[in-house]
């Protein structure tokens, strides 16, 4: 077993301040001194930004339906041991502590990964509006599930100490602590936009001033002694923190492969083991910002465009025509290119009316309507990622639409009801693909489909004639996380 102290931030329903709590607490904590790991339920990729400016390493992500719940405590533990082991493990979750996956009984809540990490709770309560109610609320979390242990509440945007005192008489008839209470600081609040809050690896200086505000917020309404109390009494956790290693043939022999990962204000979405997967393969992995560089790295044998907002940017990423002419050139002398949501627009002929790469016989543009949900896809024809036939799960997160051709081979085939993941009424075909072009809305999380970052090794390895041993060379391990001090 491997101890790791660690509590996830879980609300009775989105809204009610858990990014606020969890953001605010890994920074106070990593003021103390500690090495805190963050980590976000969901998949979502712009609450892991603001724990990566909290902590200073990577924000991660623990999904069920987009990893499988067998690597949810190794990712938990490899998210907690690099690049050094951490002292504390803060998980935020999301939505509502019981709201997952629509149909399947909670399945990928926060609820469900706190139940597989065997994590207390501590749950964030916004009681403007109310009082004594609240400790109804709060005693029904604690009792509806046996499963879970609600080890403290946080109150968020208490009013007056008259109102504080009244909300904690009322909750401590449920024999739940209350470590902290917030007031109301509209200064803390992030600004948002129509897919959450603006990430803030675009908010720059601004972004690492709100952090720091939370800390300090946090530090002064929030019992931390109690918190690292409650996240110390986490039992330990079974099995190996999962390793990138041997996932993909290892490209070790001669020159480094290139492969250009998409980065910058206008692609802030991937998760941080698909690049790892892609370093453990032996790969140099490069950043690329479609806003300002105007050329794909020396050598490059494969192109990697994730998410992000083209949308918002979209003036600016056609006027950097150089780079657009060079992606275009690139990908059509066949050039391996994965290409999920963002990456899909700006391989299109155009944006809103603005010119993109023209990669694609599509066209793309924003829309009202929020395309959101959980996606079982099957491959529908042989891909740069997939033979025919290959179940992936994934996620869909848009307000845009793309017009294709109607010539082109679909990259997935979206299961509709009554399937596990459902959210579709009928079958929907989406993306397009070929031998070395893959491109779709799809986000999925190559930790939970491994099989995905090795056909992308291997294209990028014969793309630039690289050999590919039979199996990987030796790889370093890594030490155990250790202990929380005290």
């Amino acid at each position: 077993m491997t101890p790791l102290p660690r509590v996830v931030v879980a609300a009775p329903a989105s809204g009610q301040g858990k990014t606020t709590v969890a953001t605010g607490l890994m920074a106070a904590l990593r003021e103390r001194g500690l090495a805190v790991s963050g980590h976000k339920v969901g998949p979502d990729y712009i609450d892991p930004g603001y724990h990566a400016l909290a902590t200073g390493r990577p924000g991660r992500n623990l999904d069920p339906h987009l990893q499988g719940e067998e690597r949810i405590v190794p990712l938990l533990l490899h998210g907690a041991t690099v690049p050094a082991p951490a002292d504390v493990a803060i998980v935020e979750g999301v939505m509502g502590l019981h709201d997952g996956a629509v149909g399947r009984e909670g399945f990928a809540s926060t609820a469900h990964v706190a139940r597989l990490t065997g994590s207390p709770v501590l749950l964030v309560v916004d009681v403007s509006g109310s009082s004594r109610s609240i400790g109804a609320l709060v005693h029904g979390f604690a009792t509806y599930d046996p499963g879970l242990t609600i080890a403290g509440v946080i109150l968020n945007k208490v009013g007056s100490e008259t109102h504080e005192a009244e909300v904690r008489q009322a909750v401590a008839r449920t024999g739940v602590p209350v470590l902290g209470a917030l007031r109301r600081n509209a200064a803390l609040d992030t600004p948002s936009r129509h897919l959450g809050l603006v990430p803030a690896a675009e908010r720059g200086a601004e972004a690492r001033r709100t952090v720091e505000a939370l800390a300090g917020h946090l530090a002064r309404a929030v019992d931390l002694d109690a918190v690292l109390a409650v996240a110390r009494r986490a039992p330990g956790l079974p099995g190996r923190p999962w390793e990138p290693d041997g996932s993909a043939p290892f490209v070790g022999a001669g020159p480094p492969v290139t492969v250009a990962v998409a980065g910058g204000s206008a692609f802030t979405f991937r998760y941080p083991e698909t690049e790892e997967l892609l370093g453990a393969a032996g790969l140099r992995v490069v950043p690329l910002d479609p806003l300002r560089d105007e050329e794909l790295p020396a050598g490059c044998a494969g192109l990697y465009l994730g998410g992000g907002f083209p949308e918002v940017y979209a003036a600016e990423l056609s006027a950097n025509g150089r780079l657009r002419e060079a992606v275009g050139r690139a990908a059509r002398g066949g050039l391996p290119v994965v290409a999920e949501c963002a990456g899909l627009l700006y391989l299109c002929r155009d944006l809103d009316d603005h010119p993109m790469t023209g990669v694609l016989d599509a066209s793309a543009r924003m829309t009202g309507r929020l395309t959101l949900g959980y996606r079982e896809g099957v491959a529908v024809g042989a891909s740069l990622l997939a033979e025919p036939g290959t179940v992936v799960t994934g996620h869909e997160f848009h307000r845009t639409q793309v017009e294709y051709a109607p010539d082109r081979t679909p990259a997935w085939r979206f299961r509709p009801r009554p399937s596990r993941p459902h959210g579709l009424g009928t079958a929907v075909e989406e993306g397009v693909v070929d031998t070395s072009l893959h491109a779709s809305y799809l986000h999925v999380h190559w930790a939970g489909h491994p099989e995905l970052a090795a056909r992308f090794v291997t294209a990028a390895a014969r793309y630039a004639g690289a050999p590919l041993p039979d199996r990987p060379a030796d790889r370093p391990t890594r030490s155990p996380v250790r202990p929380g001090p005290g």
